[in-house]
């Protein structure tokens, strides 16, 4: 086994262990290449429209996304297509949801919420896939690089700041 093919399987093994029971996890990977995974615990995400994801980074090409995301959050960022245009989920530490104060520019989903989690080797469309895969164990963004991300984002498409 390579080095990579083992940071993989650590990676895909802490993911694993956000759900109750593991094994329904790692089935639901192998059989759907998505396993509903339990947030607020390992880890939580915060809802980010790709209208204004794309308006931060001023571009909706996907490498140069991928690229910008990369050097502004830094962390583990999933998306989904199958939700109202696209979504982007950013994944932070599980206590966020308690403590998340910009629900008014950005959700932070935490205990309760499900999120559709791709297998760590889903990076390309279509379907639910890693814009940016976890790197190591506990591959997390910044919640102060989220809110200026989308403020930013807000801010070009004309939205008001909220106060």
């Amino acid at each position: 086994m390579d080095t990579q093919e083992a940071l993989d399987r650590a990676i895909t093994e802490w993911l694993a262990q956000a759900h109750p029971v593991p094994e329904r996890a790692r089935s639901e990977w192998a059989t759907q290449g998505v396993a509903l995974l339990p947030l607020g615990h390992r880890f939580a995400a915060v809802r980010m429209a790709s209208d204004v994801v794309h308006a931060a980074v001023d571009s909706s090409d996907h490498a140069q996304v991928v690229t910008a995301l990369g050097k502004l959050l830094g962390g583990s960022i999933i998306y989904d297509r199958r939700v109202a245009g696209g979504t982007y989920y950013a994944l932070i530490q599980g206590h966020a949801g308690l403590v998340w104060a910009y629900d008014d520019i950005a959700s932070c989903l935490g205990h309760g919420t499900y999120l559709g989690v791709p297998r760590i080797d889903r990076q390309q469309p279509p379907g639910t896939y890693w814009v940016i895969p976890p790197r190591y164990e506990g591959d997390l963004c910044a919640p102060r690089s989220i809110t200026a991300l989308v403020e930013a984002g807000r801010s070009r498409l004309g939205e008001p700041a909220e106060a």
